[in-house]
């Protein structure tokens, strides 16, 4: 009697968004965001519906230098306790760039659950940055260890988070760059006031501040001045730097890059 086999799931990235470079010497992975606990296998529509935009933008930003932006597709729609599957996937995406691309650094950026899955995937070693934007993350319990940092050591690292957020507490993500911060000097934190998990209400300061940072972390761009700023200063000025209204307008003047 015929057993039935059940197929071997695999992650893969998806085609890479926007124009294609005619070299590549940086790449952006997009890791989309998940649930706490699911079996299901997301569709390719969901997995690139939190990130295409973003990811557009980007690529847009880097033609020029040759930046490959790619989206995620995970095996899992959930992180799945310590089988952590968005992180595996996240680390296992980072291999795939070195082995399509080369020896480039590459930028995980990911939402939600899949911000966690860049911040814990930080470690490999193609990646020289990461950017979390509203990362879900766990409720601190004493009896669990604490999401690991020591990772991010040597890694540019910029969160972003509303502070409306009733999805993943703002908190948590101020307490884990707190402790990331004393591991990596390279470590900064911006609220986006008011705004809610989605960051809807200023998408557009959202996008110029991660068109700003990956630029920066990829490509050596100078850094905008609140970013420098971020950085630099000491805890918690810099893991509670406000994101102005209207950032990404002042950066738009002649001879920046």
């Amino acid at each position: 009697m015929a057993q039935d086999v059940t197929p071997v799931r695999t992650v893969r990235l998806g085609k890479a968004l926007g124009p294609a470079p005619t070299a590549v010497s940086g790449v952006v992975l997009l890791l989309p965001g998940g649930e706490e606990v699911s079996s299901r296998r997301p569709s390719a529509v969901w997995a690139a519906a939190s990130v295409r935009g973003l990811g557009r933008k980007l690529a847009r930003a880097g033609r020029e230098e040759g930046l490959a932006v790619h989206a995620v597709h995970y095996r899992y729609r959930g992180w799945n306790g310590s089988e952590a599957h968005l992180a595996a996937d996240a680390s296992w995406a980072a291999d795939e760039a070195v082995r399509r691309y080369g020896d480039v650094p590459v930028c995980l950026t990911g939402v939600d659950m899949g911000a966690r899955a860049a911040l814990r995937a930080g470690g490999h070693e193609a990646v020289n940055s990461v950017l979390a934007i509203a990362p879900w993350l766990p409720e601190e319990d004493m009896a669990a260890p604490p999401e690991p940092v020591k990772q991010l050591a040597g890694r540019r690292v910029l969160i972003v988070h509303g502070t409306n957020d009733e999805r993943c507490d703002p908190e948590l993500s101020f307490r884990l760059a707190a402790r990331a911060k004393k591991a990596n000097r390279d470590v900064c934190r911006f609220e986006v006031h008011s705004d809610g998990h989605g960051l809807h209400q200023y998408r557009g300061e959202v996008l110029a501040l991660a068109e700003d940072f990956v630029m920066g972390a990829l490509f050596g761009r100078a850094l905008s001045r609140p970013v420098e700023d971020a950085l630099a200063a000491p805890p918690p000025l810099g893991l509670r730097m406000p994101l102005a209204v209207g950032f990404g307008t002042s950066l738009r003047r002649p001879g920046r890059r």
